[in-house]
């Protein structure tokens, strides 16, 4: 089975639907293939998500499940969109999209350029049209905002668990390539990420109403975040060590 055929069953429409197309892509890619570390990165959390939800710990569990949905299949646009053209893709892909398969950079920082893209780009956008599936708003719903947050303990759980066997796992000599996965896992913060992330769902929904306006800032921020992308997958100059 090609990535392809796998991302033709997309979109999901459950969070089940979700996990089955992380665990088909998974199965599918090389592990020279950058976004197959990304995707393994991604299915944990979401797994780890849907027990949180399935224990009852959340205040609006329908909103987290919603969204978990519509953030996933943000991704699955994006490696669909980049299947015959990386350019067909948004700019906060493009650095991962086209680095992929390069072997002189760390399967941490193929996952962490990733979660760049996808919580930075993604999830303000994710955020605003699951408010618009549900009802409500992102900037007087205090509660969802706090099932929200209160997912980030569970996401630095998850990232602390891969975080050795991805730093590892390099093509290459490990001693040369310790040094930028180090300088990337310095330069992330999910935390911060996503805390940015509803900031930015906020300011979308506010420019709801100037179309043009709310086009151009999520066009300078699409931009922006595959400036970052292209940071944390930058592979540093031996002889500069």
């Amino acid at each position: 089975m090609s990535l392809q055929d796998v991302l033709d069953a997309a979109p999901a429409a459950t969070v089940d639907d979700v996990i089955a197309l992380m665990q088909a892509i998974d199965a599918t890619l090389p592990d020279d293939d950058g976004v197959k570390w990304f995707n393994r990165l991604y299915l944990r959390v979401t797994l780890g998500v849907a027990a949180e939800v399935a224990g009852a710990t959340f205040r609006d569990p329908q909103f987290l499940s919603t969204l978990d949905v519509v953030f996933a299949n943000l991704y699955f646009s994006a490696l669909a969109a980049a299947a015959t053209d990386v350019d067909a893709a948004p700019a906060a892909w493009r650095p991962l999209l086209r680095a992929r398969h390069r072997r002189d950079i760390a399967r941490i920082q193929f996952a962490l350029a990733g979660m760049n893209a996808h919580i930075n780009r993604d999830l303000p956008d994710g955020i605003v049209q699951t408010f618009v599936t549900l009802g409500g708003d992102p900037i007087t719903d205090t509660i969802r905002e706090a099932d929200f947050t209160s997912l980030n303990d569970l996401l630095e759980r998850v990232e602390q668990e891969v975080k050795g066997e991805f730093a590892v796992g390099v093509v290459g000599v490990i001693d040369r390539l310790g040094g930028q996965a180090d300088d990337a896992l310095a330069m992330w913060s999910v935390r911060s990420a996503r805390s940015a992330a509803w900031t930015n769902a906020q300011v979308l929904w506010q420019l709801g109403h100037v179309p043009l306006l709310r086009r151009r800032f999520f066009s300078r921020l699409d931009s922006l975040v595959g400036m970052t992308g292209r940071g944390l997958l930058l592979v540093r100059d031996p002889g500069l060590a």
